[in-house]
């Protein structure tokens, strides 16, 4: 039977190694020693948190992926529809209709047609539609390029620029012009022409024609057209409202009259 002494010399002897040992890693490192994310060049600060844009870029909010969702969509959807943007296009033989239909949207036959009508008008009431009509179309081209301007969203990759008298903003395609048009024409000339049932279906054709083969022809993503029309369509309410009469703008009106 072992005595009492040996006992406490085996316990103080094994106490003595464990300390021992400890003391050796101590003195070693408080972490893991071979861990490579404890090992730290010399002079070299603690790593700093993300900063927040970066946060946010890996935790995209619902609003963002939703929008990223919808371009994506509107691009392959556009692109599938441009079925007239080159003549070895799906419907590459209907290009040239395409393009006169483009041409009969355009700004400046427009101005041109209207600016004609003003002065040969001899009717009063006749000149005070069309130089209100000549006042929206300069606001639409104004409000378009600023917003175009603006905006700075590219044409389709797969258009042609081959288009009939551009400028430079024409470089962009957000929104569609010739929609914005076709919508502050088509509702101008259904508010103040007196016109027959067939008629005013025309009219109506001729704006989702005009505005469809912007797509078609490739110049035109689909929200760009989209937000063109209601563009347009509000438009009409603005000029409306600064209708000019020969009571509120009689200057104007005395450069026309005969």
């Amino acid at each position: 039977m072992p005595s009492p002494r040996s006992s406490r010399e085996r316990r103080a002897g094994s106490g003595g190694g464990r300390l021992e040992f400890l003391s050796l890693v101590s003195q070693r490192s408080p972490g893991a020693p071979d861990s490579p994310s404890h090992r730290k060049e010399p002079g070299s600060a603690a790593a700093a948190p993300l900063p927040e844009e970066d946060c946010m870029k890996l935790n995209p909010s619902f609003l963002g992926i939703a929008l990223s969702s919808l371009l994506a969509i509107d691009l392959w959807a556009s692109k599938r529809l441009g079925v007239c943007a080159g003549e070895d296009s799906a419907w590459g033989s209907a290009r040239p209709l395409m393009k006169v239909v483009e041409v009969s949207g355009h700004g400046i036959p427009w101005l041109l047609g209207t600016f004609y009508g003003l002065c040969q008008s001899d009717s009063s009431a006749a000149r005070e539609v069309l130089l209100n009509l000549l006042f929206a179309l300069l606001l639409d081209l104004v409000l378009v390029a600023v917003v175009k301007g603006l905006v700075k969203r590219r044409r389709p990759t797969h258009n042609k620029m081959d288009m009939f008298v551009t400028i430079s903003v024409d470089k962009y395609s957000f929104p569609s012009g010739h929609a914005t048009r076709a919508a502050l024409v088509c509702r101008f000339v259904l508010r103040h022409l007196v016109l027959a049932v067939p008629l005013r279906v025309l009219v109506v054709l001729w704006a989702l024609i005009v505005s469809v083969s912007r797509v078609m022809l490739g110049r035109h993503n689909m929200t760009d057209v989209l937000f063109g029309l209601l563009l347009g369509y509000a438009l009409y309410s603005v000029v409306e409202y600064c209708w000019l009469s020969p009571l509120s703008a009689p200057a104007l009106f005395a450069l026309w009259s005969h």
